[in-house]
């Protein structure tokens, strides 16, 4: 009865150990073939072929016409004629604006009249002059002669040089007053402004019988400004890092958001040398530079304000080798160096060093394994990089996903090729 029972607790006891033992060989198998899966990769590969590539730059800007004056008066008083309107087409010489002439009017009869003034008062001078003159050639004339005394001839002279003196004051005092004349006339003219140019009167900030201010107070009124829409032009603002891209005459792209898909070509005509700088003092400070675009062909439902996207392209490069812009990585090589521990013991230690430039690396397939090439890139599009040196036409290089090329990609490492499965959905 008692070896019974012992054989039951001993069959108990190997069923217990068994089942323990099988549940502990199934997580081990699991944990091997979860393994063996993580370390597969799925990735998306690309023939490399010879491209075209253009670098652009891209830049956000605005319309603006390439001629626009801003027309402020230079004389102060009200608005006593307007006769156009925001949109009006105007040429040049015609009338936009007429100021009120009254007080300028009445200024230039007073400084004609002081100048009429003048002149007779250096005609009496003159006389004068004239006639002391005779008198102090005459008592020359006595001197020499011995009939006039030294003195007589010291007061002739004396009276001579103070009417000629007051001559040349009184010249000066006219030459003063015909000045003060002409700035009237000017200031008179100035009441009536015309447009400088043949253009459109794209905005218009006054109205009849307001005062407006002269340009010798502050920077005066902006009354009106006046733009050629044959010429119209993008401002565009250009980032620091790409503005020594950029050079003139090169062809530009430009889209307007007001046209939807269409495509304006413009050239680049100017590129500024002042940097524009936004956010200064902040850690979202932004340096710019502001370049012109002319429009080749501008359409003429183009209107100035409205907002554009340039894109500029500064070099292009025909029949060159080149791989998706995701195939290009940087990675940084581990160097492994031994060195002298110790001079005495001859000791060594191995010492891991990081390069200080990061290497540029491609993963090409190598049958179910990546392999790392080092490349050199050059120019680039929207999509494609330039590939320099390192890889030929033919070549299977890895295209995606993103995180496997820049994280999970190794030389060596195990790979599936997915081409019908888009990077985007990889997130491993």
């Amino acid at each position: 009865m008692a070896n019974e029972v012992k054989k039951k607790k001993s069959r108990k006891k190997l069923y217990i150990f068994g089942g323990l033992g099988l549940v502990v060989v199934a997580i081990v198998l699991m944990a091997i073939l979860q393994g063996s899966k993580d370390e597969i990769t799925v990735v998306q590969t690309e023939k490399v072929i010879k491209r075209t590539i253009t670098q652009t730059v891209t830049a956000t800007g605005k319309i603006d016409p390439e001629f626009k004056v801003a027309i402020t008066p230079e004389v102060t008083g009200e608005i006593v004629a307007l006769p156009v309107k925001e949109g009006d087409k105007v040429k040049k010489g015609d009338v936009l604006i007429k100021i009120k002439a009254d007080t300028y009017a009445a200024a230039l009869q007073s400084s004609q009249a002081n100048l009429n003034s003048a002149k007779s008062t250096r005609n009496q001078r003159k006389a004068e002059l004239d006639r002391i003159t005779l008198e102090y050639n005459r008592v020359k004339e006595l001197q020499a002669k011995k009939l006039a005394s030294d003195a007589d001839l010291e007061m002739a002279k004396s009276s001579f040089l103070g009417a000629k003196a007051m001559l040349e004051s009184a010249e000066s005092f006219v030459q003063q007053n015909d000045a003060a004349v002409k700035q009237s006339v000017e200031q008179l003219n100035k009441t009536t402004i015309t447009s400088p140019l043949d253009g459109v009167v794209t905005a218009l900030n006054v109205r009849l019988g307001e005062r407006v201010l002269g340009s010798g107070f502050s920077q005066g009124t902006n009354i009106m400004t006046v733009a050629n829409l044959n010429d119209i032009i993008s401002i565009v603002d250009v980032d620091e890092n790409d503005i020594v891209l950029i050079k003139k005459g090169d062809t530009t792209k430009i889209s307007v958001d007001a046209f939807g898909d269409r495509k304006f070509v413009g050239i680049v005509t100017e590129i500024g040398n002042s940097a524009k700088s936004a956010g200064q003092g902040t850690q979202d400070q932004v340096i710019n530079f502001e370049v012109k675009i002319k429009f080749l062909s501008p359409d003429a439902s183009l209107r100035p304000g409205m907002s554009c996207n340039a894109s500029i392209e500064t070099a292009t490069k025909f029949d060159v080798i080149a791989v998706p812009i995701p195939s290009v990585t940087a990675r940084i090589e581990m160097k492994t160096e031994t060195e002298n521990k110790d001079a005495a013991t001859q000791q060594k230690q191995t010492v891991v060093k990081k390069k200080d430039k990061p290497d540029e690396i491609v993963f090409l397939v190598e049958g179910n394994k990546s392999k790392s090439i080092k490349v050199k890139s050059g120019l680039s599009d929207d999509n494609y990089v330039e590939i320099v040196s390192g890889l030929k036409e033919g070549d299977e290089v890895i295209s995606g996903s993103y995180n496997a090329i820049s994280r999970l990609l190794h030389d060596g490492s195990i790979i599936r090729v997915d081409n019908n499965k888009s990077p985007k959905m990889d997130k491993k």
